[in-house]
């Protein structure tokens, strides 16, 4: 018989959120939609979508920038978790500084590869450039979120820009995608 010894364990559930609140970082219990609630969800959301278009058949140097841009969703939903009223930002939930430099210079990359835009583009075309329409959208709502909690709760500009260059990353991901498989965009047409 074999025996395992657990040094730790943690239980998936702790039922603490079972009468509609949950804790914030810091201590603090908050009704689960509240409006901070609300923002780091539509983040994790935006974090899964990202997780499922890493599957995906896509090059290396793809993968490896949604995984990068996975990790600053996840620092970014720590620290609009934590309740800074009570507790200092710990490092990890700080966005490094030269964050947008970098995403910025991978929607420039993208945007070399792609041909110039002469009309609006619908989503669809590709799988993988439609889930990036997906992310694009979960974005811009990601944004709105954050502008609702702005209201209420100081948030580091620095996320609110690198959110909004999200949606442009994902347009230009796209649209990349879409053309690497040899799908055409479909372009907006005006009905007659």
């Amino acid at each position: 018989m074999v025996t395992l010894n657990y040094y730790w364990t943690m239980k998936l559930y702790t039922k603490t959120g079972d009468k509609g609140q949950t804790g914030l970082i810091g201590g603090t219990r908050v009704n689960k939609n509240d409006v901070r609630i609300e923002a780091y969800g539509t983040v994790d959301e935006l974090n899964s979508f990202i997780g499922l278009l890493s599957t995906y058949k896509i090059s290396k140097i793809n993968k490896d920038f949604l995984h990068i841009i996975q990790n600053c969703l996840f620092t970014i939903g720590s620290s609009l978790a934590t309740d800074t009223s009570k507790t200092q930002l710990m490092q990890a939930s700080i966005l490094k500084i030269d964050i947008i430099d970098t995403i910025e210079k991978e929607i420039d990359r993208l945007d070399a590869l792609l041909p110039s835009l002469t009309s609006f583009i619908l989503p669809g075309g590709s799988k993988s450039g439609a889930l990036c329409h997906v992310c694009r959208t979960i974005s811009r709502r990601v944004e709105r979120r954050l502008f609702d909690m702005k209201e209420s709760y100081d948030i580091d500009n620095q996320i609110l820009v690198f959110v909004n260059r999200l949606s442009d990353y994902f347009f230009a991901l796209s649209r990349y995608f879409t053309l690497e498989e040899g799908v055409e965009e479909i372009y907006w047409k005006r009905l007659d």
